[in-house]
């Protein structure tokens, strides 16, 4: 069975947004500590291996699909891509948590963008509270392309 099989399957299913945040806001950090960001950073990579996406449309579906929210071009140039995430549930953790991370969308991102552009990327999260946003900044390096 196929990972896309499993996706559909799994879509039919309602989410619980309690149990989903309990895990990313509570249980996580408890278990990790200190190397929160770096870890959920390679695990949002780790996830983008295993779920090679075409396009950057397809990055989109695969944010709302994940429950992680619905995720915008701001900008784009030759080496940057700035990208915002908006969803009931940032605007949640805004308001009940002040140190929340986005490191695995970062993650996610940054594996993407080198899968789909084969170059060497990062992506950087920026957290807008006021506006119970995400501003994303991927960055690569036509230069510095990935080693096949």
């Amino acid at each position: 069975m196929s990972n896309k099989t499993n996706i559909e399957q799994l879509l039919t299913i309602p989410i619980n947004a309690f149990a989903y945040e309990l895990i990313r806001e509570e249980l996580l950090p408890d278990i990790i500590g200190k190397e929160l960001d770096r870890i959920l950073y390679w695990a949002g990579k780790n996830l983008a291996r295993k779920y090679t996406l075409e396009t950057f449309e397809d990055i989109i579906v695969f944010f709302r699909q994940a429950g992680w929210g619905d995720l915008s071009i701001v900008e784009q140039n030759r080496r940057e891509l700035q990208l915002q995430l908006t969803s009931p549930l940032i605007g949640e953790r805004y308001k009940n948590k002040q140190n929340t991370t986005y490191q695995l969308e970062a993650g996610f991102l940054a594996q993407q963008t080198q899968q789909q552009r084969q170059v060497i990327a990062e992506a950087y999260e920026d957290p807008k509270k006021r506006s119970e946003k995400v501003l994303f900044t991927v960055k690569w390096d036509a230069k510095d392309p990935l080693n096949t």
